[in-house]
């Protein structure tokens, strides 16, 4: 469990750092950044909030894109970004090339199809090790956020339906809400998981939320504009479950705003405030 620092920086009064370590979950060496707000000097007992970001992404686009420093320096919010996927020349990638699917498409699932399954394991790592890490090597405490973006707000959700009590509050920007009948969702899910379309309901945010046995309310932001809207992304459907469980959500759609890090930046202060108010003591 042992942590090698790979860059530092200064941001906001607080640091921005990037370290590096073997993960015993997925074979591989893994990179994570976290913000240390300023705060962390007077106490040892920083809430924390997990983002997970998007297909193609590192744990570097959102700490450089997306503003957040600025209002966890303010509200004294630790934020952790893990890789999206596990890597390496050990970690089996797509044979045809493609971007959304192998590195960097991990989709915040525990494969059990060859090759995929000894190093494709992200949500044990991001809701078992690398909690475990994190409270191991730095002032925080065990209340936990999680957001994320596009494939990490699928994350997101799916992280917080499948594991009560672990998180106590969440939050997703144009998730992938029903993968299992999207494009994205159906190729990354039959290749992780196999033909069995009803194992993939485990994994499927919109068919958790039926059986969800607890109701932290949950913030989602859509871009109006969004190119993958209709055919990826499916907020609705989203929606339309959680009327049906009984689930508290907020869906808000953002007119003129597409999928990129502008929306995120334009709507990140509403969604730390929305997680600092249920991670308070």
């Amino acid at each position: 469990m042992s942590l090698e620092l790979v860059s530092s920086a200064r941001s906001f009064g607080g640091w921005h750092k990037r370290y590096r370590h073997r993960s015993a979950t997925l074979g591989c060496d893994m990179v994570f950044a976290v913000y240390l707000p300023p705060q962390v000097d007077a106490t040892q007992s920083l809430p924390v909030l997990y983002w997970l970001s998007g297909l193609t992404c590192t744990d570097e686009n959102f700490m450089q894109k997306a503003g957040a420093h600025r209002y966890a320096a303010q509200l004294g919010l630790v934020i952790v970004a893990p890789d999206t996927s596990p890597r390496g020349a050990d970690v089996p990638d797509d044979l045809d090339g493609v971007w959304d699917f192998g590195h960097g498409a991990g989709f915040y699932l525990d494969a059990v199809q060859q090759p995929w399954a000894r190093h494709y394991r992200m949500h044990d790592y991001v809701v078992n090790e690398l909690p475990a890490l994190i409270e191991m090597n730095f002032p925080v405490s065990a209340r936990r956020g999680i957001s994320g973006h596009s494939m990490g707000g699928h994350g997101a959700l799916v992280c917080a339906l499948r594991n009560s009590g672990r998180y106590r509050s969440v939050s997703a920007f144009a998730p992938i809400a029903n993968p299992m009948n999207c494009p994205w969702g159906e190729k990354a899910f039959g290749r992780y998981l196999g033909a069995d379309r009803a194992s993939w309901r485990e994994w499927d945010a919109c068919e958790l939320l039926a059986g969800a046995t607890e109701r932290v309310p949950i913030l989602v932001d859509q871009g109006g504009a969004d190119d993958f809207l209709e055919e990826q992304l499916k907020p609705m459907n989203l929606q339309a479950a959680a009327e049906r469980a009984g689930h508290p959500l907020k869906l808000r759609l953002q007119p003129g705003y597409d999928h990129s890090y502008y929306f995120i930046a334009s709507f990140i202060e509403d969604h730390l405030r929305h997680h600092i108010q249920a991670l308070k003591d």
